[in-house]
């Protein structure tokens, strides 16, 4: 049996009176789609929230470790591991040589001109390591030149296949899964093998503005300690993931099984886990009530257009409207794709293995991933 190139998931879940994901004015995301102006939740937002999900299905269950994304690595991990090695002096000189390399030359008279870079724990150990060889050194002035040559240009492709020597991992299991890049080393860049899109509501959007007080415990009368407001939302919305199994199983080190966990983890989460600002004035806490999984060989195509005419922000008219359009795109394109379908309710979909538990599905998935290796 062939690996299916790719797996497609498709989720509709619903929210009422929620901020799921604000900008930078403190309003709803929002996209233009077809006749209206729709509710996002970025890409961003959405994977952040399944990275760091603390659940059974969490991908710290899943076997290897995660990486750490921060600007703070040089505080936090590296000065702190530096403890009894060599001077304060030539401590302070290696670390600042590996911000300076890792970030920006401005990296350490600005630490908020840093970007936060993905680092995996067999990158920060190795590290650390070379960081404790540099403060073991006569002076500052060595320190920082020991670690100025490691990454240097003609030395770095050997420091790229010292990490690489540590296994696939080496950049943690996020870098291997959504990708990672580092813009002063583009041999430590790794492509994503799960595509995120932004998820939006199926229907135009459905927002009010939410007045509100607190109310001031010792104040005397009715007299409000403060009044403000903020934008409420509520809507269905659409979200599309995509998995490039042999991306995925490379960046895994050839590990096809390790994938097939991946991806099974993937879709509990995908279902299960709620993004949200204000979780303690709204419990932005809702379950997927349809999950389709496709796998095949095509390339992906998003079902997004089904909606590209706003329907009734119902599930049985956003999974009417999705049926329809996987029909109409198999009768231009043939079917090829293995379909499985949990749902609340029951729905038609075109050649779809229905009826399943969310669990029976993803299971069957991840079956097939292991199974084709």
């Amino acid at each position: 049996m062939a690996a299916p190139r790719f797996i497609q998931i498709h989720a509709l879940v619903s929210y009422a009176a929620a901020l799921l994901n604000r900008d930078d004015s403190g309003f709803a995301k929002r996209l233009p789609f077809g006749d209206g102006v729709r509710t996002r939740i970025s890409s961003q937002c959405l994977k952040r929230h399944w990275r760091k999900a603390d659940d059974a299905f969490g991908l710290d269950k899943i076997g290897p470790e995660l990486a750490v994304r921060s600007r703070k690595l040089p505080e936090a991990r590296f000065l702190p591991a530096m403890e009894g090695v060599g001077t304060e002096d030539t401590r302070k000189a290696a670390v600042d040589a590996i911000t300076i390399a890792l970030y920006s030359k401005n990296a350490v008279k600005d630490p908020s001109s840093r970007q936060a870079l993905l680092i995996g724990e067999p990158e920060i150990a190795y590290l650390v390591s070379k960081a404790r060889e540099a403060a073991a050194l006569p002076d500052a002035k060595a320190a920082s030149a020991f670690i100025e040559k490691l990454f240097k240009k003609e030395e770095k492709a050997n420091l790229s296949a010292m990490l690489k020597a540590k296994g696939p991992l080496h950049a943690g299991l996020e870098a291997a899964l959504f990708g990672r890049m580092v813009t002063s080393d583009p041999d430590a860049n790794t492509d994503a093998a799960i595509h995120v899109a932004h998820a939006f509501t199926v229907h135009r959007e459905q927002a009010e503005t939410d007045y509100f007080t607190v109310v001031d415990d010792l104040e005397a009368g009715t007299g409000a300690g403060g009044i403000f407001d903020t934008e409420i939302d509520a809507g269905l919305f659409y979200l599309y993931v995509v998995v490039d199994v042999p991306l995925l199983v490379a960046n895994l080190g050839a590990n096809a099984p390790l994938a097939a966990k991946v991806v099974e983890h993937l879709i509990h989460l995908v279902a299960t886990v709620s993004p949200g600002a204000k979780k303690g004035s709204t419990a932005p806490y809702a379950y997927a009530e349809l999950v389709l999984v496709e796998s095949g060989q095509r390339q992906p195509r998003s079902l997004a257009n089904a909606f590209r005419t706003a329907v009734a922000p119902t599930v049985a008219a956003a999974g009417g409207a999705l049926a329809g359009h996987l029909e109409k795109l198999d009768s231009m394109y043939g079917g090829g794709e293995t379909r499985r379908l949990a749902a609340l309710d029951p729905l038609d979909v075109p050649a779809a293995k229905a009826a399943l538990t969310l669990h029976e599905l993803a299971q069957a998935v991840a079956v097939e991933i292991a199974g084709a290796a």
